[in-house]
C-alpha cells in the first residue's frame, strides 16, 4: 500500500508544479526589465543637469516622473501577460472607438493640450495621456483580428483598402493634423509589417507604400516648416542655427563619444546645447556618454526583442496569436527604428520616442501594455491560444495535425493504435505451431 502511496503523492506534487516558462517569454521579460533599467539611468543623467540649472527642484523631477509610471506600466504588463487574451476581440472595437473619440477630443479648444504648437495631449498638470499612443495599439488589434478571420483579404487591393485602410488611414490623418507625423509613420510602417506577415503580394505592397509615400510629400510640403525639416534633413549643417540645429547638435555628440564614451554623467551636449535630452534624443546623450559600446547594447536589447517575438509568433498556434504577436513585435520595432534613424540622421526628425529609454508616460504605459500582451502569447501553451469565430487554421495548426496523422498511421494502417498484446498473442500462436 505504501509502494501505491509515493507515485500519487509524487503525481500531485508535479501537477501543483508550475509550468515553466518558454525561452521566448524569459528573453522579452529579460530585455523589457534592462531597457527599463537603462531608461531609468539615462532619463536622470539627461535631464538632472539643466532641471538644476533651471531651478526645477533637485534635478529628480523626470526620474521620479519615469519611475512612477514605469512602475504603473509594469503592473499593467503583469496583468496582461497572466491573462485576459480572450477578451481582446470583444474588447478592440470598443478600445478602437474610444480612441477615435480622444483624438477628436485633442483637437477641441480647451480640451486638448498645446505645447509648442502641437496639440497631442489631454489631461490636468503633469498628469497628461497622448490619444495617439492608445491609437497605436488598438490598430494593431483590430488588424490582426481583421485579417486572422480573412485570409484571402490581403491578397487583393479591394480586401486592403477595405475596412482596414479606411479605418487606418482616418486614425493616421488625425494623428498627423496634431501634427504629429512621427506616430502616423509608426501605425503606417507597423501595419505595412502585419499586412506581410498576413500574406500579402509584394508588388501590391509596393503600390500601396508607393501611395502613401506621394501622400506624405504632399503633407510635408503643405506646410512651410514640414518642407524646412526635410530640407535640414538633406543637409542640416547649411541650417545649424535654424531648423537644422537639434539634428547638429545630435551628431555633435554621437561623434564626440567615441567608442566607449567620455563617461556617464559627462555628456556637455545635453546641458547647453541639446534640445528634448531626455526624450526625442536620449539616444544622442547614450551615444554621448557611453560610445558606439553602448548603443550596439541599446540595439543587442532591442534585436533580443525582435527575435523572441517573431519566434513567439512563429510558434502561435492559432492565426490571430500568430498576426497579434507579429504586429505587437513590429509596434515596438518599428518606433525603436525610427528614433534611431532620426537621432543618426538617416532619417528626418519625427519626434518619437525611443521605446522603454525616452521620458514619456504615454509612450511607456501603452509600450509595457504591449509587452504584456507579447508576454501572454509567448506563455500559452500551443493548446490553450486563442482561436476567433470562422478562423481557418494556421500554418503551425496544419503541420502539427499533419504530424499527429502521420504518428498514428503509422501506429496502424486503419488509424486505431494496436491493442497491447495482440502481437504477443500471434507470436505465441505461431511458436506453439
Amino acid at each position: 500500500m505504501a509502494s501505491d502511496a509515493r507515485p500519487s503523492r509524487a503525481c500531485a506534487v508535479s501537477k501543483s508544479r508550475p509550468k515553466p516558462k518558454p525561452v521566448e517569454y524569459n528573453i522579452l521579460f529579460t530585455a523589457t526589465l534592462c531597457l527599463l533599467a537603462a531608461g531609468a539611468v539615462m532619463v536622470y543623467s539627461a535631464s538632472s543637469a539643466r532641471t538644476l540649472l533651471e531651478g526645477q527642484g533637485d534635478g529628480t523631477m523626470y526620474l521620479v516622473k519615469y519611475v512612477g509610471f514605469g512602475a504603473l506600466g509594469l503592473v499593467v504588463m503583469q496583468l496582461l501577460a497572466r491573462g485576459g487574451l480572450e477578451l481582446l476581440p470583444r474588447l478592440t472595437p470598443a478600445l478602437l472607438g474610444f480612441s477615435f473619440l480622444l483624438l477628436v477630443a485633442v483637437k477641441i479648444p480647451g480640451i486638448g493640450i498645446e505645447v509648442n504648437g502641437a496639440r497631442r495631449w489631454l489631461g490636468l498638470g503633469p498628469l497628461q495621456f497622448q490619444p495617439s499612443e492608445l491609437m497605436k495599439l488598438a490598430l494593431v488589434l483590430y488588424a490582426a483580428g481583421l485579417l486572422a478571420t480573412a485570409p484571402a483579404r490581403p491578397k487583393t487591393l479591394k480586401g486592403v483598402t477595405g475596412p482596414l485602410l479606411l479605418v487606418a488611414g482616418a486614425a493616421m490623418l488625425l494623428v498627423a493634423s496634431q501634427p504629429d507625423l512621427g506616430t502616423s509613420l509608426v501605425i503606417a510602417f507597423t501595419l505595412g509589417a502585419l499586412l506581410l506577415v498576413a500574406g500579402i503580394p509584394l508588388g501590391l505592397l509596393g503600390k500601396i507604400a508607393g501611395i502613401g509615400a506621394v501622400l506624405v510629400m504632399l503633407f510635408i510640403l503643405v506646410e512651410p516648416y514640414r518642407a524646412a525639416r526635410l530640407t535640414a534633413f538633406v543637409n542640416p549643417w547649411a541650417h545649424a542655427d535654424s531648423i537644422g540645429f537639434q539634428s547638429v547638435q545630435g551628431q555633435i555628440a554621437l561623434g564626440s563619444g567615441g567608442f566607449f564614451g567620455v563617461g556617464l554623467g559627462e555628456s556637455v551636449q545635453k546641458v547647453f546645447y541639446l534640445p528634448e535630452a531626455h526624450t526625442d534624443f536620449i539616444l544622442a546623450v547614450i551615444g554621448e556618454e557611453l560610445g558606439i559600446a553602448g548603443i550596439c547594447g541599446l540595439l543587442f536589447l532591442y534585436g533580443l526583442i525582435a527575435y523572441a517575438g517573431l519566434r513567439t509568433a512563429k510558434a502561435a498556434a492559432t492565426r490571430y496569436a500568430q498576426l497579434l504577436a507579429a504586429g505587437l513585435t513590429a509596434l515596438i520595432m518599428c518606433q525603436a527604428l525610427l528614433n534611431v534613424f532620426a537621432v543618426l540622421g538617416i532619417a528626418p526628425l519625427t519626434g518619437v520616442p525611443l521605446p522603454f529609454i525616452s521620458s514619456g508616460s504615454s509612450s511607456l504605459l501603452v509600450l509595457l501594455a504591449t509587452m504584456g500582451l507579447l508576454l501572454n502569447i509567448a506563455a500559452r501553451s500551443t493548446s490553450d491560444l486563442l482561436a476567433l469565430p470562422g478562423e481557418p487554421p494556421s500554418d503551425a495548426e496544419d503541420a502539427r495535425g499533419s504530424r499527429g496523422a502521420e504518428s498514428v498511421d503509422r501506429r496502424g494502417r486503419d488509424g486505431r493504435a494496436r491493442r497491447a498484446g495482440a502481437g504477443g498473442g500471434r507470436a505465441a500462436a505461431s511458436g506453439g505451431r
